[in-house]
């Protein structure tokens, strides 16, 4: 897997050289997390959280509206943690608080701290930074050496972590390749998921982490345009376990309904991210086959993610139209689901079009506020199951015209219910699944 890394400093985006020199500065925050998201999961770090000058909370938060985020920087506390899972982060990652104990001086491995992380967030999204120069574990921003060796303390945290990132601080920045003799140490040592970050340069040097089963992280070498994100996803993939050299993909809807599969080869990704619309490789034609491409029932690219082995691919599509050659919305099914993000989609599409004799059209914002009032009435009033489930649909429906009307999407609503889903019970909020 490929992680692009967006490091935020006095909010701004930036890279350093060796965690001081500014390198860069750029201020497109958000473009930059829905262009990198198409690849992969976005490492959100706050610089000045982790060395303790200040909080880019507000740049943090609204990342993680927009794209599939691991956030890192100053998380201290289980409840930091919490809060920002809640918010919608993927995997948190922390540094220096799980190399002190409060109850010894000097550093060691917080295994109560790590422990009671891993069990109010899941071990599985847990990332810990073994940032190091030397095989030394640094802390505090890489400003602290710990006296911590590398390899015996991703040992003890392993336990704890679904997954280690290590950054060779000395190459960091640098551009000077990976310290792959190192890496071999860690890898040995350890069984968990390892990402690796510092000094990757070359394609060449991505295919060797793959092949290591360990996952890249790029800055330096991403923003000066060394490597391309969308290069460095297809040669990450595990080519070598396919004789053809075709890997499948699985195409789903935004709601996650399975669309249809197909396969892809390395020209055919490089056409999906070139176009922004799925590509395929046609196996009967031996040649590269572009969904819609006749049709224009295309399937406009959101994300692709690799599976945990990566020789297989989820492609996450936006459809244009019937994607079975059948005619039907789905190769697995006769017709769409209908789902509260397609009715959403209906009401706008009856709000843009505006045809003659829509109800949808001719309603005010005002009235349609009336609407959802009585409507929630009647549904509390309701006698019968019948009854509720007529009041209950005249309620959705006006519900998300409202929404719309009010340019807010549904899946904002899911959003803020799986934050409130995954929030702890100890945080004051109105109510949490």
């Amino acid at each position: 897997m490929t992680i692009a890394s967006i490091d935020i400093q006095e909010g701004s985006v930036v890279q350093l050289r060796q965690g001081d020199e500014l390198v860069l500065r750029r201020e497109d925050a958000a473009d930059l997390a829905r262009q990198f998201d198409r690849c992969g999961e976005v490492a959100v770090i706050d610089l000045d959280a982790a060395m303790g000058k200040g909080s880019n909370a507000g740049i943090v938060k609204s990342l993680l509206r927009l794209a599939q985020c691991r956030v890192g920087g100053g998380v201290r506390t289980v409840d930091a943690a919490v809060e920002l899972v809640s918010l919608g982060a993927e995997k948190i990652i922390v540094g220096s608080a799980a190399l002190r104990c409060p109850d010894r001086p000097g550093f060691a491995v917080n295994a109560a701290f790590l422990d009671q992380l891993a069990r109010k967030i899941g071990r599985e999204r847990l990332v810990v930074a073994v940032d190091a120069r030397s095989r030394d574990i640094l802390a505090d921003g890489w400003k602290t050496a710990t006296g911590l060796p590398l390899v015996d303390t991703a040992r003890q945290i392993e336990r704890y972590a679904g997954e280690l990132l290590w950054t060779c601080v000395e190459r960091e920045g640098t551009m000077t390749g990976i310290d792959m003799e190192t890496l071999r140490l860690l890898r040995g040592a350890v069984s968990c998921r390892i990402t690796v970050a510092g000094g990757v340069t070359t394609i060449e040097e991505i295919e060797l982490l793959a092949s290591a089963g360990c996952d890249v992280q790029l800055g330096m070498a991403l923003y000066t345009g060394t490597i391309s994100l969308e290069d460095a996803f297809i040669h990450s993939l595990n080519w070598a376990k396919s004789a053809d050299k075709l890997l499948p993909v699985i195409a789903q809807s935004p709601d996650g309904q399975v669309l249809m599969t197909g396969f892809t080869d390395a020209e055919a990704l490089a056409r999906t991210f070139d176009s922004g619309k799925l590509c395929f490789h046609s196996r009967t034609r031996d040649k590269l086959w572009m969904k819609g491409e006749s049709s224009g029932n295309t399937l406009g690219l959101i994300r692709l993610r690799a599976d945990c082995d990566r020789d297989a691919i989820l492609a996450t599509v936006q459809p244009a139209g019937p994607v079975c050659h059948s005619g039907a919305h789905s190769c697995f099914e006769t017709g769409p689901r209908f789902t509260i993000q397609r009715l959403q989609a209906i009401i706008e599409e009856r709000l843009r079009t505006a045809p003659q004799g829509s109800y949808t059209a001719s309603l005010s914002v005002d009235k349609v506020r009336r609407k959802v009032m009585e409507e929630a009435y009647e549904l509390c009033t309701a006698r019968t199951p019948e009854e509720s489930v007529w009041e209950a649909a005249d309620l959705f429906y006006h519900a998300t015209l409202l929404l719309s009307k009010t340019d807010v999407s549904v899946e904002r609503v899911f959003a803020e219910l799986d934050r409130r889903h995954k929030e702890d019970g100890a945080h004051k909020k109105r109510f949490s699944l």
